[in-house]
């Protein structure tokens, strides 16, 4: 079976060679094609951060592991793990945080064992990193929440925590802010949740979550979360544990899959071999499950456990009245550990059933469209305009333009209404929403919307716009503050 590694930049490369050896000396049935990806592939000027030979290489093995990489800063290049992560639609972002005897946390030297897995949604929300200046003081970053798109990371979760033994399982959201873009993700979860009746489904507003989870984590088990909430949560878990050098990534997709470790290339201490290879190592593990390589994982898993509880660490944790060891001694103490168990958290040993990560060769890019429920209808626009003037100034221009079909509705200005009604101590910056509704809610055709755009744009300069939508008698759109 073969595997398409990238060593990564920084430590990545001390820190891969470490879990290598280790798997080597386990008899890790895999062989490693090695693959060009990182900082030094960006400054030869591939604005993806790999060669094309690289990105061939892994979609023909369908599997990717990779130390962690650096994006050249400044110079208009989106981030590598990111790009890999959405052009593989790898959409489920899944991490472990469990307590690791010989890691002290507070929740370790308390007694309180963590054992959560947090699953973030990889491929939307404002990772799509689509962005605008609207006017030179006002910026806009667009958020994308598909059905599709939620249902897939959705019910990922749910099969995982069913094959995990998970009681319960968990949605963190805003949806009470955000009622239509975090409100379809928990509709979606609500959905799923009817076929898994034996799992405790339920949510949490993402703050009160991230109170919770640092008061009582172990009330918790799976979190299943948006795109930027779960980057931010997760990170939030791997401190509960002891930090991202204990924290083990898995991005999974349909065809390939990517395991990583999350924390950073830490270029202070490159070369000088005394980085910590437990997270890369911990998603390596996670990497031969998938794999079906469950007796290799859970051998390495027990000897790691052992090395740990026995308070062998590298000089970023562990107990500073032991010395610490290098990243290649901490590597050759966990092959010495071969066959040892942990007195606590111990692996059972399940034998393999290896498969093969190969991915389906395919031929076209896959669309995802759910069926439409009940009828659309165009109900109004939603006009973004830019103008320093007052709310009445504008609501007189914009009224001259309604005409026969569209009748002014709402002013907002950063979504608090200021006309028709509002508060003079609202501060205001140079871009206001217009809103226009047909009269006696008439279906409007997109005709009828140029049109309109097209008249105002004699008075203002329009930004953006956005057709507001109905679905039968569903409001596809929110209304302003004060509304």
């Amino acid at each position: 079976m073969k595997i398409a590694v990238a060593k990564g930049d920084g430590i990545g490369p001390e820190i891969m060679e470490a879990v290598l050896s280790i798997f080597n000396a386990n008899k890790v049935p895999l062989e490693y094609e090695f693959v060009d990806m990182g900082k030094w592939v960006f400054d030869k000027g591939f604005n993806n951060g790999m060669t094309p030979e690289a990105k061939q290489t892994i979609e023909a093995l369908g599997l990717l592991f990779k130390g962690p990489m650096e994006t050249p800063k400044g110079k208009g290049v989106k981030s590598i793990n990111v790009t890999a992560r959405k052009t593989w639609n790898t959409y489920a972002n899944k991490r472990d945080f469990q307590t690791l005897h010989g890691v002290d946390t507070v929740f370790s030297k308390a007694g309180i064992p963590i054992d959560i897995t947090v699953v973030r949604e990889n491929i939307e929300d404002t990772y799509g990193g689509i962005e605008h200046m609207l006017t030179h003081d006002v910026a806009l970053s667009r958020r994308f929440i598909t059905r599709p798109g939620s249902m897939q990371v959705i019910r990922y979760a749910f099969e995982m925590a069913r094959q995990k033994n998970a009681k319960r399982i968990t949605c963190g959201h805003k949806a009470n802010i955000m009622k239509i873009t975090d409100g379809l993700f928990l509709e979606c979860f609500h959905e799923v949740a009817k076929e898994y009746p034996e799992l405790k489904a339920d949510d949490i507003i993402v703050d009160d979550l991230c109170m919770k989870l640092v008061t009582r984590p172990d009330l918790f088990d799976v979190v299943v979360l948006t795109n930027l909430q779960g980057d931010i949560v997760s990170d939030l878990c791997a401190g509960l544990v002891g930090g991202l050098g204990f924290a083990p990534s898995a991005n999974i997709g349909d065809h390939i899959s990517i395991f990583e470790a999350v924390h950073g290339t830490a270029p202070d201490i490159a070369g000088k071999n005394i980085a910590n290879p437990t997270a890369l190592l911990l998603s390596g593990l996670a990497m031969l499950r998938h794999l079906g390589l469950t007796e290799n994982a859970g051998l390495i898993e027990n000897a790691l456990l052992y090395t740990l509880e026995n308070g062998i660490h590298t000089g970023d944790f562990g107990d500073k009245s032991i010395p610490a060891v290098n990243t290649t001694q901490f590597a050759e103490a966990i092959i010495n550990n071969f066959g040892k168990k942990p007195q606590s958290g111990g692996r059972e040993i399940i034998p393999n059933k290896p498969g093969t990560p190969t991915p389906l060769k395919l031929e076209y890019n896959s669309m995802m469209v759910s069926k439409e429920g009940e009828a659309e209808t165009i109900v109004g626009v939603d006009l973004f305009i830019e103008s320093d003037e007052q709310p009445t100034a504008i609501a007189e221009k914009c009224q001259r333009h309604a005409g026969v079909k569209f009748k002014l509705v709402n002013i907002s200005n950063r979504g608090t209404q200021v006309w028709p009604t509002g508060s003079v101590y609202t501060n205001l910056v140079n871009q206001y929403n217009v809103r226009f509704e047909s009269i006696e809610d008439y279906p409007l055709n997109q005709q009828d919307v140029i049109g309109l755009y097209v008249s105002m744009s004699g008075n203002f300069k329009i930004c953006s716009f956005e057709l507001l939508n109905m679905w039968g008698d569903k409001k596809a759109y929110s209304l302003a503050q004060g509304q």
